[in-house]
């Protein structure tokens, strides 16, 4: 991967549920740095994506179950929202106010990433449903449109654990491996690694997300170029399961007996 590349951030407006991202992002290419070129890395924040895919909610149609009521209560929320939430998770772990904290797909996450900020007043946008789908779908239409090989990105913010603010993970990618397996090379002092492995689309995400920024910069893709990474028709972010995770693991542990 080479050493220096450029980021440049693509003003779109505002992507209405149902419109075309692609089309959005290819125009506002040419205007950022002469249009898409062969190893170009899309990165698009995940609510432009699902609201692209119509994948918005009204609050106000949303019936709030006995369990939602119960955690809004508990947690400071909406109840509408936390019915939201529910819905979209795989299991409930907890929660501070404002926020509960979820499974959902293999990744512990507040509020199973469903997201008031930049959602049409009244609704919110839950992630999309397949982000690895959609980012393979986007890369193949911007190949038949520029004829462009690239990588594409679904990128979100969040938040770690212990520190303050936020920063970009991919959640879905297609054209690039999302992790670089880096075991077997030495380190500068010739030890051999062990266990390192770099998140490689994780950080282009994080890179990328200081161009496209999290409030009305109207910016919500970046391509990132000069990267030099081969580009394929992989797809897939690499996660691993609960129980080989540092962090799942002890706080699982930690449920269980009941520290």
């Amino acid at each position: 991967m080479n050493a220096s590349y450029t980021v440049f951030g693509l003003p779109t407006g505002i992507i209405r549920s149902g419109e075309s991202v692609t089309g959005r992002v290819v125009a506002a290419a040419l205007e950022a740095c002469g249009g898409f070129r062969d190893g170009d890395v899309l990165v698009l924040a995940e609510t432009a994506v699902a609201t692209s895919e119509g994948n918005v909610i009204r609050l106000a149609e949303i019936v709030p179950s006995d369990r939602a009521r119960e955690l809004a209560a508990k947690y400071r929320m909406d109840p509408a929202t936390a019915e939201v939430v529910i819905r979209e998770s795989d299991s409930i772990v907890g929660g501070i106010p404002g926020f509960l904290l979820c499974m959902k797909a293999g990744t512990l996450l507040p509020n199973a990433g469903v997201d008031a900020s930049n959602a049409p007043p009244g609704c919110v946008t839950p992630l999309p449903a397949d982000p690895d789908a959609s980012a393979r779908r986007i890369r193949d239409e911007i190949r038949a449109a520029t004829g462009a090989g690239i990588g594409v990105i679904i990128a979100d913010s969040r938040t770690h654990a212990m520190r303050s603010g936020c920063s970009g993970v991919a959640i879905g990618c297609a054209g690039i491996p999302s992790v670089i397996d880096d075991r077997g090379r030495n380190d500068l002092f010739g030890r051999r690694l062990e266990v390192t492995k770099r998140a490689v689309a994780d950080n282009i995400a994080s890179a990328a997300e200081i161009v496209m920024g999290e409030a009305d910069e109207r910016t919500p893709a970046a391509i990132v170029r000069g990267l030099g990474l081969p580009i394929s028709d992989t797809a897939g972010v690499e996660s691993i399961a609960a129980d080989e995770c540092l962090f799942m693991g002890v706080f699982a542990k930690s449920r269980k007996n009941g520290e």
